[in-house]
């Protein structure tokens, strides 16, 4: 049972519970840039390059086999548009990640004020001064 009761413990902690979320809300934001860059961003630049379509970029290493109107074997290709298209969309999603990380630094640094420059020390008092000079009288005796 102390193994049951120490995850439950280490599960319900805030730090895991704030991982879940991000990693949750990271997925479905994912989706959404993915989306963009596929959708909205890379048709332009498709056109741009001459209708290409980077998704389709491919090269193929051995030809299908076709006897008799029957494909014997599959085509073998190395599909290296796809990874231009994950390439494009990683770059997008951490600019984004970053420039929303930015924008919250800037929002916390207005919220704390600058640290004060500390007090001098105080005067010493009276007596403590009283008790220096006695102090230093008697050390040169």
């Amino acid at each position: 049972m102390g193994m049951l009761s120490e995850f439950r413990q280490f599960a319900m902690r805030g730090n895991v519970v704030d991982l879940a979320v991000g990693v949750i809300i990271g997925g479905a934001f994912g989706k959404i840039v993915s989306s963009f860059v596929s959708d909205v961003l890379m048709p332009p630049i498709g056109v741009l390059l001459g209708g290409t379509d980077f998704t389709g970029l491919k090269i193929i290493l051995k030809d299908k086999v076709i006897e008799a109107d029957k494909v014997v074997s599959q085509a073998v290709t190395l599909n290296y548009g796809n990874f231009i298209q994950a390439t494009i969309d990683f770059l997008i999603i951490a600019f984004s990640i970053f420039m929303m990380i930015k924008l919250m630094n800037s929002m916390n640094k207005k919220d704390v004020p600058a640290p004060a420059t500390p007090a001098p020390p105080p005067e010493p008092s009276n007596e403590e001064k009283l008790l220096t000079e006695i102090r230093d009288l008697l050390k040169r005796e």
